[in-house]
């Protein structure tokens, strides 16, 4: 009984146990054909996937076969995929294909190749193919098949169907082929550029300059100039290039700027240019602007300077705008139409200006203003400067000059004529005045230009000649006239010395004169005067009746300097045959005076004493004459010794003290010793102012005055001044003093002071000081006295 329950427990452990795993077989059974089922629906999702997939897989065995979709085929032109490798280059069957399909040969062993590398090495591959048949453009990426998919080495092969990516590529290509010759142009035109340019990334630091940069800065390449940061231009106001760069990409547009740099040493003047270029950066450029600067400011001092010459220029001047307003009048503009200079300060237009001027009454009277205002607002437009005069009411004449400038304005200069238009009548008027006097002159005039053609003659040169006045009026030149002067000449050939004078007075501009004889038996004196004008004017006047006379008056002169010669001669050698009788005289009276022939009565010692006073006269007035007549003669004797003229004077004054003091007189003695000496003949020196002293004396009444000066000259010359304050002489009466010609005072001293200082005196003193190389000056007035001057070396 034990035994069969636990028969039935076991064979109901094992029915269980059977249920279980049938149960479990069944449930088994399902899950596999769940999984199997999934697993289809996974390889057909997967299969779709691939089919969709812009990749497709190709399995390459070790044997070459190949295994891949159907899509792949298509790719490769095929209507199914060939089983090997090496069939890729022609149909599926083996045979040729009616179309051009697959790989051509050489990109089929560059796959074969890859593949069998691959399987070899398990090193992937990259490949790209081109199928002609398709169009299509294929990358290739091959590595080894894992073992799961294809055992045995295979090898998996990837292509991607990249034709439309292939034409963006060659599109791009082309694109940066084209952008890379622009750039590089762009970069050799900016390398080649003049002018320093430069470029400054996003952090506005220095990424790219050009060479003209690199000169500027001094900088040995452009690398080293960007690495180290070097700066064209300093800052400015704080301001450095970068932070100027920097509002420029916050502003997002240009900023220009002028500022001075140094290159190569100088100052210039530069403008610069911040041009932003969004996120990349800032561009920039510098221009050299120092000779714009120069010429600007030459300019500017041109323009100052001409508008300094017009302020000076006697013509008015007033200058408008392409606007047509007034910028600018010099001030004889403002004193001819009475124009303040507030009111060009407006710069009035040009209309405002001729009201301006018309209420003056400084325009001409017309008819139609408004229409005549409108005719002068078309010198604006003109090509062609303007000129046209213009008549005022209180005679003014102007001319009027209209000048376009090139910036459309226009320059006015207003002349004013009316002392011209005058000066031009007036001419005329001296013209025929100055012809009807030519005419009526006693000269024979004729006036010859630079070219040598007669210009202007009166009647008389043509009547004194004999010239046909037809031949006159053709203004012949110089030599055809000459020749019709010749024949009338006594010596033909002379003519040449005409032709000399006009020569000389037209083109050597000098005057030369001559004579001539005319073969009638006239005498003509000639001359050639150069004219202010560059022509020359030729004189001739008859000169018979004077050449007559002169020969006469030469031949009386002749008579009379042999004379004047025989009467100095007969001076001479009586005041030397006078000496030698007035010595035995003199020496007679002083032995008679001396007691030699006994004691003498009182009144036969008076007239002892009297005889010696005369010989003493006398044989003054005979060394007198003998001077003059050795002065004239040019044979006067002169010793050259230093002579003391301060003391000579003195000793003059002191051996006249009882003569002074006889006639009442004041004699002041000025100078010192310290004047010195001149050289000279001390005796002759004072014989002369021995007489001047005397003359001063005779000529001053009682209660007079003489002065005596002795002064150094700055000129190191001495001038000795003799004056007295007595009667004087009549200027005509001392000239004839001077010269010896006035009478000789009365033997009895008597007369007036004019009659005491005539005679011999002065025209000897006159010759002394000349031959001390000394000059002598006489002032006198009657009634006011009378002065001396004598300035000796």
């Amino acid at each position: 009984m034990l035994l069969n329950q636990a028969a039935w427990t076991l064979i109901g452990l094992i029915l269980a146990a059977w249920t279980v795993a049938a149960a479990w077989a069944v449930l088994s059974a399902r899950a596999r054909q769940r999984k199997a089922e999934a697993s289809a629906r996974l390889a057909r999702r997967l299969a779709r996937m691939i089919d969709d997939a812009p990749a497709l897989p190709m399995v390459v065995r070790a044997d070459g076969r190949i295994e891949g979709p159907a899509r792949l085929a298509g790719w490769f032109g095929f209507d199914a995929m060939p089983g090997y490798l090496s069939e890729l280059d022609a149909g599926a069957d083996g045979t040729a294909p009616q179309r051009p399909t697959g790989l051509d040969e050489y990109q089929l062993s560059q796959l074969s190749d890859a593949v069998r590398r691959t399987q070899k090495t398990a090193a992937p591959f990259s490949l790209t193919l081109a199928l002609a048949g398709t169009g299509k453009a294929l990358a290739v990426r091959g590595h080894l098949a894992d073992p799961q998919i294809s055992p045995g080495g295979a090898a998996l092969v990837w292509f991607f169907d990249f034709t439309r990516s292939e034409e963006e590529l060659r599109s791009l290509r082309a694109e940066t082929a084209a952008a890379r010759a622009d750039f590089a142009g762009l970069s050799g035109l900016i390398e080649a550029a003049p002018l320093p340019m430069w470029f400054r990334g996003p952090d506005l630091a220095l990424r790219l300059v050009n060479t003209a940069y690199v000169r500027a800065v001094g900088g040995r390449n452009g690398g080293e100039v960007v690495a180290a940061g070097t700066e064209l231009v300093e800052p400015v106001d704080g301001t450095t290039p970068a932070g100027v760069a920097r509002m420029a990409l916050g502003r997002g547009m240009p900023i220009e700027r002028m500022v001075s740099a140094t290159i190569a040493g100088q100052r210039r003047a530069m403008r610069v240019i911040d041009l932003p270029l969004g996120d990349d950066g800032v561009a920039g450029y510098a221009v050299d602007i120092e000779e714009m600067e120069e010429l600007t400011r030459q300019f500017r001092r041109f323009r100052g300077a001409q508008r300094q010459m017009l302020d000076i220029m006697s013509a008015a001047i007033a200058q408008f705008d392409e606007r047509r307003n007034l910028v600018f009048v010099n001030q004889p503009f403002l004193r001819l139409f009475g124009i303040p200079q507030s009111f060009v300060v407006d710069t009035p237009p040009f209309d405002r200006v001729l009201d301006r001027m018309r209420d003056g009454g400084r325009l001409p009277e017309v008819r139609d203003f408004p229409e005549w205002r409108r005719e002068r607002q078309g010198w604006f437009l003109s090509r062609e400067a303007k000129d046209e005069p213009w008549h005022l009411s209180d005679g003014t004449h102007l001319r009027v000059v209209a000048q376009p400038m090139p910036d459309g304005g226009l320059l006015m200069i207003f002349e004013d004529r009316t002392e011209q238009l005058q000066l031009s009548a007036t001419r005329d008027t001296l013209l025929r005045t100055r012809t009807a006097t030519f005419d009526n002159l006693f000269e024979s005039l004729a006036v010859f230009g630079p070219d040598s053609k007669l210009q202007l003659w009166n009647r008389r040169f043509a009547a004194d000649w004999g010239l046909d006045e037809d031949l006159l009026a053709t203004h012949p030149r110089a030599d055809i006239v000459l020749t019709q002067i010749a024949a009338k000449l006594r010596r033909p050939a002379q003519i040449a010395t005409i032709a000399q004078v006009i020569e000389a007075a037209t083109l050597e501009r000098r005057q030369q004169t001559g004579r001539l004889a005319l073969a009638d038996g006239r005498y003509l004196a000639f001359a050639g005067v150069p004219l202010p004008d560059g022509n020359g004017l030729l004189t001739v006047l008859d000169i018979t009746d004077s050449q007559k006379a002169e020969t006469m008056l030469r031949e009386r002169n002749a008579a009379l300097v042999e004379a004047s010669a025989v009467k100095t001669r007969f001076i001479a050698n009586m005041s030397y045959e006078f000496r030698t009788p007035l010595t035995s005289i003199r020496g007679f009276a002083e032995m008679l005076s001396g007691g030699l022939a006994g004691d003498l009565p009182e009144q036969a010692r008076d007239y002892v004493d009297a005889i010696l006073v005369s010989v003493e006269r006398l044989g003054e007035q005979i060394e007198t004459v003998l001077d003059l007549s050795q002065g004239e003669a040019g044979t006067l004797p002169v010793a050259r010794e230093p002579v003391a003229i301060f003391g000579l004077l003195t000793e003059l004054v002191q051996e006249r003290a009882d003569r002074i003091d006889e006639a009442g007189l004041t004699v002041d003695l000025r100078g010192k010793a310290s004047v010195g000496a001149v050289t000279g003949d001390a005796r002759r020196l004072r014989r002369v102012f021995a007489h001047l002293l005397d003359n001063a004396i005779a000529a001053t009444p009682a209660g007079g005055k003489i002065l005596i000066d002795c002064t150094r000259l700055p000129n190191r010359k001495v001038q000795v001044v003799v004056s007295d304050n007595g009667c004087g002489m009549e200027p005509a009466h001392l000239a004839r003093a001077l010269e010896g010609l006035a009478m000789a005072p009365d033997a009895r001293g008597g007369g007036s002071g004019v009659g005491r200082r005539t005679g011999l005196g002065l025209p000897l003193v006159r010759q002394l000081v000349e031959a001390h190389g000394g000059t002598i000056e006489l002032t006198s007035e009657p009634g006011q006295g009378t002065a001396a001057h004598v300035i000796l070396p």
